[in-house]
């Protein structure tokens, strides 16, 4: 257990009696409210200094509420530092009023996320309005958040080279088939993306891509070391993904493997990973 306090860069939090999450209708085991309560409950026994939300996939109509529910969130719980809202960047100069909306909410809105991962056309990211709603970003001041599986990597590249002038953050490596130990074309990819400077890594999401009930440190250890290789000690941050990380693991255990992963890694590196990048990437004391 790292003996500092750490930053959770991808934390969820909701509320089905709240808003519409139709994904959790096929994820029984964590179909129920995972609020502030909650995350502090599973969450003992590890210092967290600073979280960032990111946003749970609500039904469309319920995207801005989200935003402005999370932010409401933040003001009795002062970890809470940075937001990560939905955008339809789909619909490219158009979502600019949407964004408007977002900035009007606060400093605590850092970026967004358009989920990709569900996308049936791995081209997705590359539709001329997609590009366009990305590039928009930079005029205020958000990052992306990218949440993909790992064949769509190949258009995500593109993007970002397309896009020089956004920051990027890459969520759960790109969700490489861990379970089936799929590590090609998976690692090309990774290295190509790390090339281009506007894009950091989350390490997170891990064993969810795993054998649920049975993976293991050494299991994700090479697709870590592919990642911190690409990346570099200055474009990773941990992640604890929860509350989606409980089909897989505990909070506690996640951290724990996340430490040993990173057992090898100088002081300052450990802590670069585990909270200075994350400081540096959301901008969490810009507030």
């Amino acid at each position: 257990m790292p003996n500092f306090p750490i930053i959770d860069t991808h934390v969820h939090l909701w509320d089905p009696r709240r808003f519409r999450i139709p994904w959790l209708d096929s994820a029984p085991q964590i179909n129920q409210t995972y609020a502030l309560k909650e995350y502090a409950e599973h969450t003992q026994g590890v210092t967290i200094e600073a979280m960032v939300y990111l946003e749970v996939d609500v039904a469309p109509s319920y995207r801005l509420l989200e935003a402005q529910w999370v932010n409401a969130l933040a003001d009795e719980e002062p970890r809470l530092r940075a937001i990560v809202p939905s955008a339809p960047l789909e619909d490219g100069d158009c979502a600019r009023s949407y964004l408007e909306a977002l900035k009007a909410l606060g400093p605590r809105v850092k970026g967004v996320r358009r989920l990709l991962q569900a996308e049936p056309d791995d081209a997705f990211a590359l539709r001329p309005d997609f590009v366009r709603g990305v590039r928009a970003l930079a005029d205020y001041d958000f990052s992306f958040d990218i949440c993909i599986f790992h064949r769509q990597l190949p258009a995500v590249i593109e993007l970002v080279r397309c896009c020089p002038e956004v920051r990027f953050i890459l969520d759960h490596l790109g969700k490489p088939d861990i379970k089936a130990g799929l590590r090609d074309p998976w690692q090309a990819h990774i290295r190509a993306l790390a090339a281009l400077p506007n894009v950091v890594c989350k390490i997170s999401g891990m064993v969810t891509e795993a054998d649920h009930a049975r993976w293991t440190v050494d299991d994700l250890r090479p697709f870590f070391e592919t990642v911190y290789d690409a990346f570099g000690p200055d474009r990773v941050m941990f992640g604890g993904d929860w509350p989606v990380v409980l089909l897989a693991s505990s909070y506690k255990r996640w951290v724990e493997t996340v430490d040993a992963l990173t057992q090898g890694l100088s002081e300052d590196d450990r802590r670069k990973l585990w909270a200075e990048n994350a400081k540096r990437v959301y901008r969490l004391f810009d507030v």
